[in-house]
């Protein structure tokens, strides 16, 4: 597939200091120093973001390589959605902030790579529960893990007690309210 970002567009974000990065010649440069106190306020969560994908990019060859090559980053949210006890399509959208037709596309796609299945519901005969798959188990298993990895490799890269305040600090942050496994509905998607 070729590249479809235009590359005169990417990083324009306006620095009302100096006018646009671009504009400054910084359109390919480097990223100032993390921490510099001159940083402008859109690094932030540029790097959060980076930060982010290289983590989730990272799980998802690690998870191919373990035996999950269709998995994306969208089904490993509906995953958590379902949980163990599993859900209904409409809990599920609700989770991920998304429409039930919506969640139930993911479902039909998650149960055609089979990593879950529908089921009746033992409560209410007129509902069916999606649930997890062994598949889907492994998944989520394996995934814990290599996040685990992923997690000792940026220890070892920024040091224990950095990453250490770094969680703490995003921890105190971010409120309790942000995490949510909606990504979708401010993604765009």
């Amino acid at each position: 597939m070729d590249n479809v970002v235009d590359e005169k567009k990417v990083n324009q974000v306006v620095d009302s200091r100096n006018g646009s990065r671009a504009d400054r010649g910084a359109h390919n440069a480097a990223p100032e120093p993390a921490g510099h106190p001159d940083a402008p306020g859109y690094e932030l969560p540029l790097l959060l973001f980076a930060g982010f994908r290289s983590l989730i990019d990272r799980l998802h060859a690690e998870l191919a390589r373990q035996g999950h090559p269709d998995i994306r980053p969208a089904h490993g949210f509906a995953l958590q959605a379902i949980g163990l006890p599993g859900s209904t399509a409409s809990e599920i959208g609700r989770r991920l902030g998304v429409s039930k037709q919506a969640a139930g596309k993911t479902v039909d796609r998650l149960i055609a790579l089979g990593y879950a299945e529908r089921a009746d519901d033992p409560g209410d005969a007129r509902r069916k529960l999606v649930r997890l798959t062994p598949h889907g188990l492994d998944a989520l298993a394996r995934s814990a893990a290599i996040f685990d990895d992923l997690r000792a490799s940026w220890a070892d890269t920024l040091g224990r007690d950095r990453l250490r305040e770094l969680e703490a600090s995003l921890r105190t942050a971010v409120p309790p309210e942000a995490f949510r496994l909606d990504a979708s509905s401010w993604l765009g998607s």
